[in-house]
């Protein structure tokens, strides 16, 4: 198995641009897979730098219902005609960063035909499960972090109803991709205990201090190797790699070989 990261907030590769956003292109054994698609068509242009073709792609997965996983959507339509889009049937609730920066996606996408919308659990292949865990019990909460969702008319903070999980199962070890990891990545590592994370902890917002030295060390207590980026935040992810022994950055041009 082969993780590339397409699009992420930083680049490792001067030809490759970089954006406040994720898009992740992954070979299993059996399938080529596009796991979100940044917020512009950025990724389309790094793809084709790094030598990859998205029109090869057999299904892609959005994580969740934010524009800087799902901007690029209708592009990846446009130049790949086949794959299926995997995505969860609330990615389309109007979203907010307060009240009034939208942050959620293309409404006029809705209705395309290749968009499949998932519930708790889909499988799509053999080892390839998406999950949303939205029943499952949180360890810790650390709210919604001003983050909004319309839900029955009302503007509610955010329970990120909308958020994903894509667990690969292949040649014995589970890789757990996380876009963003709104339900807690304390919680996600706990509910999954994958042998390989990759994602944003969402932590870039903290402070830090002893509160992030205990996530750190509560993550480190996992046989889990931590490939992070996008929302964790550059000082966060120094700070805790000082306590985590399993802890390493994802930039854009990267790749991860399992």
């Amino acid at each position: 198995m082969k993780i590339t990261a397409l699009v992420e907030n930083t680049s490792c590769d001067p030809d490759l641009g970089a954006e406040h956003g994720l898009s992740l292109y992954i070979e299993t054994r059996r399938q080529k897979i596009l796991f979100d698609m940044g917020q512009t068509d950025l990724f389309v242009s790094n793809a084709e730098r790094l030598g990859i073709n998205l029109s090869e792609v057999d299904l892609a997965v959005l994580s969740h219902g934010h524009y800087d996983h799902g901007g690029g959507l209708r592009r990846f339509l446009e130049i790949n005609k086949r794959a299926t889009v995997y995505l969860s049937r609330y990615a389309f609730e109007a979203h907010y960063n307060g009240t009034e920066k939208y942050i959620g996606l293309d409404l006029s996408l809705e209705g395309n035909r290749r968009l499949e919308f998932t519930d708790d659990t889909k499988l799509i292949d053999n080892g390839l499960t998406l999950y949303s865990c939205n029943n499952s019990p949180k360890t810790i909460s650390l709210g919604s972090f001003g983050l909004n969702a319309v839900i029955d008319g009302e503007c509610l903070p955010d329970d990120f109803r909308h958020e994903q999980y894509l667990l690969i199962e292949e040649d014995g070890k589970s890789v757990l991709i996380s876009g963003c990891s709104h339900k807690g990545i304390l919680n996600i590592v706990e509910w999954f205990k994958p042998d390989i994370l990759v994602g944003g902890f969402h932590f870039s917002k903290l402070p830090l201090d002893e509160a992030l030295v205990r996530y750190a060390k509560y993550l480190d207590s996992f046989q889990t190797a931590f490939y992070t980026c996008h929302c964790t935040g550059m000082a966060q992810y120094e700070f805790m790699k000082t306590y985590m022994e399993r802890l390493y950055y994802l930039s854009a041009g990267q790749s991860i070989a399992v």
